[in-house]
């Protein structure tokens, strides 16, 4: 038998957030004069217990971090592989009655009970992103877990992510069990794409947008398709196989430029295809003094606000890219803008898209949001992340 966890005392009324469902402890919640944070281990596990001592939960804990802890069960109960393999059952089910092909977000932190955990599944290998101290703590249940739930043929620890850094974390990534090669492929909407995944951008995919991007191959029959910020082509390449008339592709980086021409390949001729490396805003400047035009522009960018403090610059450059878009978007086109920016509602990007497009009347067509397999938990509006407008600015 498991010995009693420790207690973490909360201060009068704090447990009111838990009580409704969210699963975060900020250090100001806590009662330090009865249970000092200090006093713990980074990812000590603890009973969460109201001010009176009624216990609320199982969770860890990390004084370095804003969010001191957070919550794994709402039992006073001491999580072990048991517990742990139930969590990713629960999570494979969704997926897999959702999804025919084995790609998807499995694991998405707090939306399947696991906080500070994500897993992506390209088909036979994992990548897996421990984002805590807790999480990290308990990384031999996850391979363990992963393993016996999927005996998948390789599992990658991309334990790169900044996030880590504010837990006190070192930054690493390694293959912990079987090979990864250094390119596999993925199958999203029923096209297939070749990602290079030792070093692809996070995790390797972003499958938060498949639904989206099936909504856009609505648009684009017999379009000229401008995919922004394209990494390996998600957007563009289904562009492309539902009969784009051309597809250009842009980004930062040569690499995925070439990338997402080598899988648009597969679908279109070479002529219908181009790829543009270097600065966004550059090269969009650059095809507007060319005097290009296009009738179906993607802008989906980086999280520009990553944090409070990067508001006021990430405003600005969301602003400028929805600028130039419209300034390239022909008449009746689609602009399909994006933001992966949790500190960006989906009501400010509408805005500065609309603000944007200057005095042109805009119409919103659609409005899209993160998939399934990135579910949103009820309690924790810090979950839903993901926004897209399809907008048609009208003439005249």
């Amino acid at each position: 038998m498991s010995s009693p966890l420790p207690p973490l005392r909360l201060k009068k009324q704090e447990d009111r957030r838990l009580r409704t469902g969210h699963l975060w402890i900020y250090s100001n919640e806590v009662d330090t004069k009865i249970t000092p944070l200090t006093a713990f281990e980074a990812g000590d596990l603890v009973q969460v217990e109201d001010h009176r001592g009624q216990p609320l939960g199982t969770a860890y804990v990390n004084s370095r971090s804003l969010i001191s802890a957070r919550l794994l069960t709402r039992r006073n109960v001491q999580p072990d592989q048991v517990w742990f393999k139930h969590r990713l059952q629960q999570a494979l089910a969704l997926r897999e009655n959702l999804f025919a092909d084995p790609c998807y977000r499995l694991i998405y932190g707090e939306s399947d009970g696991l906080p500070g955990l994500v897993v992506d599944r390209f088909g036979p290998y994992l990548v897996v992103q421990i984002t805590t101290a807790g999480m990290e703590r308990m990384k031999e249940m996850v391979i363990t877990g992963l393993t016996e739930l999927l005996n998948p043929a390789g599992i990658l620890l991309r334990n790169d992510s900044s996030a880590r850094e504010q837990e006190g974390l070192p930054l690493y990534s390694e293959t912990v069990s079987g090979n990864i090669p250094d390119e596999t492929e993925v199958i999203e909407n029923g096209i297939s794409f070749t990602v290079p995944l030792l070093t692809a951008q996070k995790t390797g995919w972003y499958y938060d947008h498949r639904l989206n991007r099936s909504r856009m191959t609505h648009y684009v029959k017999d379009k000229r398709v401008l995919d922004v910020f394209c990494y390996a082509g998600a957007w563009g390449v289904q562009a492309l196989q539902a009969g784009a008339k051309s597809v250009s592709f842009i980004d930062a980086s040569a690499r995925f430029t070439d990338v997402a021409k080598q899988n648009a390949q597969r679908y279109g001729k070479p002529e219908q295809i181009t790829a543009l490396s270097g600065d966004a805003f550059e090269m969009m400047k650059g095809l507007q003094d060319d005097k290009q035009q296009f009738d179906v522009i993607i802008l989906d960018p980086p999280a520009f606000i990553k944090r409070r403090k990067d508001i006021k610059a990430g405003m600005t450059a969301y602003h400028r890219a929805n600028q130039q878009a419209f300034a390239l978007l022909a008449q009746d086109g689609v602009l399909i803008t994006a933001s992966c920016s949790h500190h960006l509602a989906a009501d400010q990007l509408w805005q500065t898209a609309r603000k944007a497009a200057g005095t042109q009347l805009v119409q919103i067509l659609e409005q899209g949001y993160q998939g399934p397999d990135h579910p949103i938990h009820a309690a924790m509006p810090e979950t839903a992340y993901l926004k897209a407008f399809f907008c048609r600015p009208l003439s005249g």
